[in-house]
């Protein structure tokens, strides 16, 4: 089964809309991982304008499963904070300061030797590390000649096709996946994955082992309830 690690990102800009700690995001982390999630992501930036540096110092020694923390590691303090807090697995992503939110994989042809080198940093001190990429077999073959253990396939491409032809919304991502399994790849997928979306995703992509969703769940959630939204999730990565 593939597991399901929740973005929990949305909590924090609710909080900081307001000031305060309300809603609670150390208790989000932990509420996701006693509804069923398999494991807990942040991604913090360095404005801090969602999860601040000090929610991801305080969640990862509350968590039980698995801590996932992604960002920017351009950003020097993005490098120190995951090394000081160990999470079990970092997912370098290449987003521009101040940018909305992720909008495109790595180019790891062009910036193979840089990779290289953070990926032999992160590996050094027992982190996994992943790979922000597009479905593009030339960006998965870079990838494995990073070092790295993992890629995390950009979905919205996916998301976006979806619904008026899923097949060809899905042909790259298998396409991809073929490949990076060929490589020795691990997969993780995320981006405007959804309920809609979801389970077609899952039940083609072959060694898919992690997805990794925030902004939609926490939207369902809003209708749904947490707990019942992270267990509508999980079902969609039921196979059969």
């Amino acid at each position: 089964m593939t597991k399901l690690s929740v973005n929990i990102n949305k909590f924090a800009t609710i909080r900081n809309s307001r000031g305060g700690n309300n809603p609670d995001v150390l208790k989000a982390a932990l509420d996701a991982e006693r509804f069923g999630a398999d494991g807990v992501t942040v991604h913090p930036r360095p404005d801090e304008r969602h999860i601040r540096y000090a929610d991801v110092r305080a969640i990862k020694p509350a968590l039980k499963t698995e801590f996932n923390i992604e960002g920017n590691p351009t950003e020097q303090k993005f490098v120190d904070l995951v090394l000081e807090v160990k999470p079990h697995q970092v997912t370098l992503v290449p987003d521009a300061e101040g940018q909305l939110t992720s909008d495109h994989g790595w180019d790891t042809v062009k910036h193979k030797d840089y990779l290289v080198e953070l990926v032999s940093i992160f590996k050094n001190a027992g982190i996994r590390t992943s790979i922000f990429v597009d479905p593009v077999e030339a960006m998965i073959e870079g990838a494995a000649k990073t070092g790295t253990e993992r890629i995390e396939l950009y979905t919205e491409g996916y998301a976006k096709q979806f619904i008026e032809n899923k097949e060809a919304a899905i042909e790259p991502y298998v396409k991809a996946a073929e490949l990076a399994n060929k490589l020795g790849l691990g997969i993780n997928a995320g981006h405007d994955l959804d309920l809609d979306n979801l389970q077609y995703f899952s039940d083609n992509i072959p060694g898919l082992l992690e997805v990794s969703i925030g902004h939609a769940l926490i939207c369902d959630a809003l209708y749904l309830g947490y707990e019942n939204a992270i267990q509508l999730y999980k079902r969609c990565l039921t196979k059969g």
